[in-house]
């Protein structure tokens, strides 16, 4: 019996990596760029971060923060006021050392000599120290707090070993940065962003997530906490996909951010952090996509609809492409979750055939045949991208238009009922090192990326076990689950590596 033909070869079980590449390359989502680790992200993919971008700011500005910018370079002094922050973050760093080129004895353009910078300037990989040196200025009274701001920016960590959307050495992220005047107001701020970040996962790209708090050794460097998101992708590895950080009174302390109190005395800012990356793309293009391509949940998906005109005659090509045109600018009149829809037509001319397949690389929602045929029907032919791409309805045009947000919302609701049944299914309650250990074992040398999923296990707190666990499996902590997100997983018992007591239990995973 012959196998069913895909677009994308390798198939995800074949080779997932190499899967993910291919996918996001026959997507014409993004690609390498010439500058290592850096990437090209195309107008199909940026249009995703656009949108993702437009609805994390509306949810961002309905809790009160207010978009600023700030510079992209950081003085190296700066970074190092918090010694657990550069600690963290010194093999990412990028730095500048000088402020002009020349051409040398050799005849190569090199840095200037006379050009050296009094001080070395980091580019930004997160933006605590610089901002925390602005709001220093901007506090003085417990009168200015708070102060809630995000910026939309780009960040360079230098990334040994880069994968398009997932980690690269510039990328694309929102980083929110707040003070208050309480502690209880830093950690009400903190989690309140997890919960926005959950939100959007869930109700906008599809995704599941677990929520909690990371171990001491996976925290934020400087954070006094750090919630998280954890996704699951269909090799079964972990994205964190967002971060949010209770930072205490660390950076105020570093940055000098200090108020006179209620009371008459001077006091320290307690401060939050907490972002969201491009790296949102990668976890949704692993997430939902098949061998065919790019799946898009519609609420984020760069357009909804794209209508292919059916064009077999020249002499029908004007009535093809009037109605075509009428039908898309009848499709952006409705409104779909506060705003029109986003319609294409492809009035290329190049055969239907590869036209389809190329939209179904792309992972459109929906997508529209018009042809003659269909004109004197007053129909049209609509494949949904959640369903096998052979399978079409024939609907009225009026009724098309009047019923594609509710295919819209189902699609959407499809995607994510498939994302929780799999992570769901590969989340799995273990009691014994020795079923632990066979769960995240491979038990097939030709696919060494193939392993259990998450495994809700017992932990005793030691840092030691959670880095034999590391060293032996590549093997994470991924959270300590939000209370009464998992049935069951506050229940104390006895560590899965050393059989000493357990408060709960925390969830191990392999990760991006």
């Amino acid at each position: 019996m012959s196998q069913p033909t895909t677009a994308i070869s390798p198939t995800r079980t074949a080779d997932f990596s190499e899967w993910y590449q291919q996918v996001v390359r026959a997507a014409e989502l993004a690609e390498p760029s010439d500058v290592r680790g850096c990437m090209v992200i195309k107008p199909w993919g940026y249009g995703l971060w656009e949108n993702i971008q437009h609805t994390l700011d509306g949810m961002f500005k309905a809790t009160g923060h207010k978009n600023a910018y700030f510079p992209l370079f950081i003085p190296l002094s700066y970074l190092a006021k918090e010694a657990q922050h550069v600690d963290g973050f010194a093999k990412e760093c990028a730095v500048v050392t000088h402020h002009r080129l020349e051409v040398g004895p050799d005849g190569n353009l090199r840095p200037a000599p006379s050009s050296l910078l009094a001080e070395p300037l980091v580019i930004r990989p997160t933006s605590e120290t610089i901002i925390g040196a602005t709001y220093a200025k901007w506090v003085q009274s417990y009168r200015d707090l708070p102060i809630l701001i995000n910026q939309w920016a780009n960040v360079v960590r230098w990334e040994m070993r880069p994968r398009v959307f997932l980690r690269t050495a510039e990328f694309l992220w929102q980083e929110g940065h707040t003070a208050h005047e309480t502690e209880a107001e830093a950690l009400e701020e903190t989690n309140k962003m997890l919960g926005v970040y959950a939100t959007f996962a869930k109700e906008h790209l599809a995704l599941p997530v677990y929520t909690g708090e990371k171990s001491a050794g996976e925290r934020f460097p400087g954070a006094v906490q750090t919630l998280c998101i954890e996704a699951m992708v269909q090799d079964r590895k972990a994205v964190q996909a967002g971060t949010s950080h209770f930072l205490g009174q660390n950076f105020a302390k570093a940055s000098d951010i200090k108020f006179l109190s209620r009371t008459n005395t001077q006091e320290f800012a307690w401060t939050t952090s907490w972002g969201v990356s491009t790296r949102l793309i990668g976890t949704l293009i692993m997430a939902h996509g098949d061998d065919d391509g790019v799946i898009l949940p519609p609420r984020v998906a760069t357009s909804h609809i794209v209508i292919l005109p059916v064009v077999p005659k020249e002499e029908t090509r004007a009535a093809v492409l009037e109605a075509a045109h009428n039908l898309a600018n009848s499709l952006r009149a409705v409104i779909y979750h506060g705003s029109p829809l986003r319609v294409e037509v492809d009035a290329r001319d190049i055969s239907g055939g590869t036209k389809s397949w190329e939209w179904i690389k792309k992972g459109a929602p929906l997508r529209v045949e018009i042809g003659p045929r269909d004109l004197e029907k007053g129909s049209v032919a609509v494949a949904r991208r959640d369903r096998a791409h052979k399978e079409k309805t024939f609907p009225s045009m009026g009724d098309f238009v009047a019923q594609v947000s509710d295919t819209l919302d189902d699609i959407q609701a499809t995607l994510l009922a498939r994302a929780t049944e799999y992570r769901d299914a590969h989340t799995v309650r273990i009691d014994s090192k020795e079923d632990f250990y066979a769960f995240f074992t491979p038990q097939n040398a030709d696919k060494p990326e193939v392993h259990g999923g998450f495994a809700l296990a017992h932990w005793n707190g030691s840092a030691a076990v959670e880095e034999q666990i590391k060293e032996d499996l590549k093997v994470t902590i991924r959270c300590i689950p939000t209370p009464g997100q998992i049935p069951g997983a506050e229940e104390p018992g006895f560590c899965v590596i050393t059989g000493e007591p357990s408060p709960r239990r925390v969830l191990f995973a392999k990760s991006y």
